[in-house]
């Protein structure tokens, strides 16, 4: 067992297979403590500050809720209620929290500044969403992968099928390199991920035999347990990128017909949310207004359907997150 108390949560890469396994270990410890009512609170007293320079539901409602089972105690801020990158810097900001919390969560768009934060933090911060990285969510994700498959990580195959460039496929790839799982990223070729960061997926897979897939072919997903996606046009995107990206991803979209060409009878759905699965949330309508188009990334029948685990996976991200702060404060 590694020490990790005061370590930064910022991305995959700055864990150990060892270290990461570690957390989704936790993270199923803290889970049934939750569930068998013996939970033990370990941050009494602690004070963490959520800045939250990007919208949040899951996250934010995660951090809340872990802190408070753990005993700790929350602030929120966002770009109107800090002087973050408006009147102080990054740097100046984690010097002055860091003086009266003891841990501070970053939402927000680039990943430099969390990590000018955690530089001149002297406790430690964690990475609640970047657009490079989003390691709560895909602690989360193996988590939820390891728990409703039962299968050791190594036998465990999933695909993340859209558009693979950004935070989510990144944190995907890499997190399943850290644990050797069949990694699939199905998606165009101008989609895939950065290739410095496949790069990295495929050193790692050396060390845990991971086995490491890129391809356009919607046939990558054959043999997968899980088919993950996200929203095709990512957190901050202009509108004008929505019929390049709707062009591009048309074929891409999990519906009923690509679960089934995994050939896997229990294959299950991951989604990070929110999903536009219809036409009930106001950029759904707009989406439908401009392109005819009910549904985007996966289909209202696949999101409703039994193979669908997006709710435990919404759930989990409170348990694993609460895994990252008992491991890094406690």
């Amino acid at each position: 067992m590694t020490n990790l108390r005061g370590r930064h949560f910022l991305r995959e890469l700055d864990f150990s297979p060892a270290e990461w396994r570690q957390l989704l270990d936790l993270t199923a410890d803290l889970k049934s403590q939750r569930n068998s009512g013996t939970e033990r609170p370990q941050l009494t007293g602690a004070n963490l500050a959520l800045i939250f320079e990007k919208t949040s539901t899951r996250t934010r409602s995660a951090f809340e809720v872990a802190a408070h089972q753990q005993g700790a105690h929350v602030t929120q801020m966002d770009g109107n209620s800090s002087q973050l990158g408006h009147k102080e810097s990054p740097a100046d900001t984690a010097r002055v929290l860091s003086r009266l919390f003891d841990g501070i969560e970053y939402r927000g768009a680039k990943q430099s500044t969390v990590e000018t934060i955690a530089k001149y933090s002297s406790v430690p911060v964690w990475n609640g969403l970047t657009d490079e990285w989003h390691p709560t969510q895909s602690l989360c994700d193996m988590f939820t992968m390891r728990e409703a498959s039962g299968k050791d990580d190594h036998d465990i195959a999933f695909a993340y099928v859209g558009d693979a460039r950004f935070n989510v496929g990144c944190s995907l790839l890499i997190g399943g390199a850290l644990l050797g799982m069949d990694v699939r990223m199905v998606a165009p070729a101008k989609l895939l991920p950065p290739t410095e960061v496949v790069d990295a997926a495929r050193d790692l897979a050396i060390e845990t035999g991971a086995r490491i897939t890129l391809t356009e072919d919607l046939d990558g997903v054959k043999g997968c347990d899980f088919l993950h996606t996200d929203i095709w046009v990512s957190m901050g995107e202009p509108e004008s990128v929505w019929t390049e990206r709707i062009l591009l991803l048309k074929d891409y979209q999990v519906n009923t017909s690509l679960m089934e060409r995994t050939g896997v009878d229990e294959v299950k759905f991951m989604h990070c949310l929110p999903a536009y699965h219809n036409r009930e949330t106001s950029v759904g309508e707009q989406v439908f207004s401009r392109f005819g188009l009910p549904e985007l990334e996966v289909t209202d029948e696949v999101f409703e359907s039994e193979a669908s685990i997006v709710f435990d996976q919404a759930e989990n991200r409170m348990h694993s997150i609460k895994a990252i702060l008992v491991a890094t404060l406690a």
